[in-house]
């Protein structure tokens, strides 16, 4: 499974950007996916997570209320839609998703060592 990362780029505060996430492959049975990002000198931190299902998911508390997770499961895409952008959320924004078998798993990973497939990561640059 490949995942590829798109959508970055640099925006003022206060603007909006959607990143996807496109999976090929097979291999997963109903993966939880998510979104990490990494600032310069900083640890891997998650930002939002999704089931399967699409109707479980975590959000970082520092973007809680501005950005939202989604998946069309179709398609193969999650996606992540980031409004009220601030500074302090410049990174590079990272997709991954867990292997296992996310249906029989009632709890949604949001740990970073639980994610085991990792797309290359998109920038995104928010300016004052």
């Amino acid at each position: 499974v490949q995942l590829q990362a798109s959508g970055g780029g640099s925006v003022q505060a206060g603007g909006s950007l959607r990143l996807s996430c496109a999976a090929s492959g097979r291999g997963f049975i109903g993966p939880d996916m998510g979104w990490f990002r990494q600032a310069p000198g900083k640890e891997r931190e998650i930002v939002a997570a999704i089931k399967w299902s699409g109707d479980v998911t975590f959000y970082a508390a520092a973007v809680k209320g501005r950005f939202t997770i989604s998946r069309d499961n179709d398609k193969n895409t999650m996606y992540l839609q980031m409004n009220s952008l601030k500074p302090e959320d410049t990174a590079v924004y990272y997709c991954a998703a867990d292997s296992r078998d996310g249906i029989g798993r009632w709890q949604l990973s949001i740990m970073t060592y639980e994610y085991d497939y990792w797309g290359q990561g998109t920038e995104v640059t928010v300016s004052s």
